[in-house]
């Protein structure tokens, strides 16, 4: 069974969508699945199929967030220090092209959001990173091409 690395935070967040989904998602599918069964007919109820629909959702998620809990490698990122780019490093890079600046915190997969700033581990940009320090270059391909990028500061929060 393969471990998922994880911040404490974003384990946490996983618990909680867990538990929604269990205590408030699926007792209102219940419902919904009743209160369309009562509507009669059921092989041609809009409101059965709709309520069907979203209880298969909560169950896979449900199941999915379960696989993972129970795989998550939990790491506390306040304990880690160091020079050089882990799991949980929060990086300050500058574009060598356009000189625009950006921040990324390195996350799990299952955490990640590039919204947030918050970078999954398993990116292409992420892997380049792993095992830098300050004042190195880094060359990653995307979709839009090649980019550079010299990293300004690294710190573990």
């Amino acid at each position: 069974m393969q471990t998922v690395p994880m911040t404490v935070e974003g384990f946490n967040n996983l618990e909680v969508e867990l538990k929604r989904l269990k205590t408030v998602e699926r007792p209102a599918v219940i419902k919904a699945l009743a209160d369309a069964r009562e509507m009669g007919d059921i092989s041609e109820n809009a409101e059965y199929l709709a309520a069907k629909e979203r209880q298969s959702f909560v169950e896979t998620r449900v199941a999915q967030l379960e696989d993972i809990i129970s795989r998550a490698k939990v790491i506390d990122i306040t304990t880690l220090s160091g020079k050089h780019i882990k799991f949980g490093a929060t990086v300050r890079l500058v574009d060598e092209d356009t000189n625009e600046s950006i921040r990324y915190q390195i996350v799990g997969a299952d955490e990640a959001d590039i919204r947030s700033s918050r970078l999954s581990i398993t990116s292409p940009l992420a892997r380049a990173l792993i095992g830098k320090t300050k004042g190195d270059s880094v060359e990653v391909t995307t979709p839009g091409g090649s980019k550079s990028y010299e990293i300004v500061s690294v710190r573990f929060k």
